[in-house]
């Protein structure tokens, strides 16, 4: 495995994670056998624009009922779960630290939703899943901790079926401008390795994906942040049991601040598209 991978895992690594979400459920004052999704929201659906992104790029997809889903780089499994629920997928969630796949498992046992989510240990540099199995492949804000793009692109193209779907939901670059650290993926450049859409869509066309559709969502990302800001400055007066410093540690007080500015710089956009895969010859 390659990509410093070692690093990447470092930098997600939290020693006993399950059992701090679950100390912070109880804090919180959740009945963890009857756990519902909007109950941990707050530390499952970290990336940008929360739950209603992910259901955004699901309804762009149209992704049907039963539909076999891949979550590529899941963390702790909160779009696993999403699509399950609410648009009756069986999914797949795969990521490379070892924690967030055993919190994933936890926290979908107690959501109940165990009959329509796995979870495997892996990297999405090599899929250890057989070919041509997924109706779609959701990859949301997981492409920034990996060089070798065209690797990854390759092995989506080999588990998808023909003619099924890769939906993306990924931070890009938009100046040659280095980012503002830390950064939820990387605390150091050693692990950050964005690139601009047109780079990106270049690698999904010569893979043979075809792009079906795509959105630019710097606006909306401009706003997630400020919030985001405002709610770790609010967090530190009032703290909350329940919040990305559990995923994320002390750092993760600092990505409101250093996302916006990134965004507010031209620096980076998050970008949403829906891809083909087309078939051979």
């Amino acid at each position: 495995m390659s990509d410093r991978s070692d690093k990447v895992k470092e930098h997600y690594s939290s020693k006993n994670l399950t059992a701090k979400i679950e100390s912070a459920l109880n804090k919180a004052g959740k009945d963890l056998d009857n756990l519902e999704l909007k109950d941990i929201a707050v530390i499952d659906q970290l990336h940008t624009g929360g739950h209603l992104a992910t259901m955004d790029i699901a309804k762009k997809a149209n992704l049907a009922q039963g539909a076999n889903v891949l979550d590529a780089g899941c963390g702790i499994g909160g779009s696993s779960r999403l699509l399950a629920k609410e648009f009756k997928c069986v999914v797949t969630g795969i990521d490379l630290v070892d924690e967030f796949i055993n919190a994933a498992k936890f926290l979908t046992k107690q959501t109940r939703l165990n009959k329509s989510v796995e979870f495997k240990q892996g990297s999405i540099m090599d899929i250890p899943l057989p070919g041509n199995s997924f109706d779609a492949i959701l990859s949301q804000h997981t492409l920034m901790n990996i060089k070798s793009k065209d690797i990854v692109f390759q092995e989506f193209y080999r588990v998808l079926k023909p003619g099924a779907l890769l939906l993306l939901h990924e931070v890009v670059k938009k100046n040659s401008l280095p980012i503002d650290l830390p950064v939820p993926w990387a605390k150091n450049h050693d692990t950050s390795f964005l690139v601009n859409w047109e780079s990106l869509l270049e690698i999904c066309k010569n893979t043979g994906f075809e792009l079906v559709y795509y959105s630019d969502n710097f606006e909306k990302a401009e706003k997630w942040f400020e919030k985001v800001k405002n709610a770790a400055e609010k967090s530190a007066e009032n703290p909350n049991p329940l919040g990305s410093h559990i995923i994320f540690g002390s750092q993760g007080k600092k990505f409101g601040t250093t996302m916006t500015s990134n965004i507010k710089t031209n620096k980076i956009t998050i970008v949403e598209a829906v891809l083909k895969k087309l078939n051979p010859g």
